[in-house]
């Protein structure tokens, strides 16, 4: 049976693709977030269990830093294999840039698993604008 209207047909179309982006731009944010949380000498997730609000707001700040350059990439990329190749290149760039500030951030994974918000805070801020750099490097 053919659908009723054009409109229902490309949405019929459409919202699996749709799904498929979605699906895959997850699996590229949690994959991200597990190799961030490996690459920290301490122990995040665990911290926020403990009530750590720095480890939180640090931990927040790489979710929201690496998800804003994988809403840009999942927006201007033409097909799945366009969103997987701009969605990893903004990852390995934004956990580089995110190595590289804890290293000149001397002593700040201590410092957030003393619980030092103020610390974390900026980690958190630094994170998430060099997402929205990345974001609008990859929508050009």
């Amino acid at each position: 049976m053919p659908f009723p209207s054009p409109e229902i047909q490309a949405f019929a179309t459409g919202f699996p693709i749709t799904l498929l982006h979605v699906a895959v731009t997850l699996v590229l944010l949690f994959a991200g977030a597990g190799v961030y949380i490996m690459l920290t000498p301490h122990k995040e997730v665990a911290l926020v269990r403990e009530g750590n609000v720095a480890a939180a707001v640090s931990l927040a700040g790489i979710l929201l830093g690496l998800a804003i350059p994988l809403s840009a990439a999942l927006k201007s990329s033409a097909n799945l294999i366009d969103l997987i190749l701009w969605g990893v290149a903004t990852l390995v760039v934004q956990l580089l840039i995110s190595r590289l500030t804890d290293l000149a951030l001397h002593g700040l994974p201590r410092r957030i698993q003393a619980g030092e918000v103020a610390a974390a805070t900026l980690l958190a801020a630094v994170k998430i604008a060099t997402g929205l750099i990345l974001a609008a490097a990859v929508s050009g």
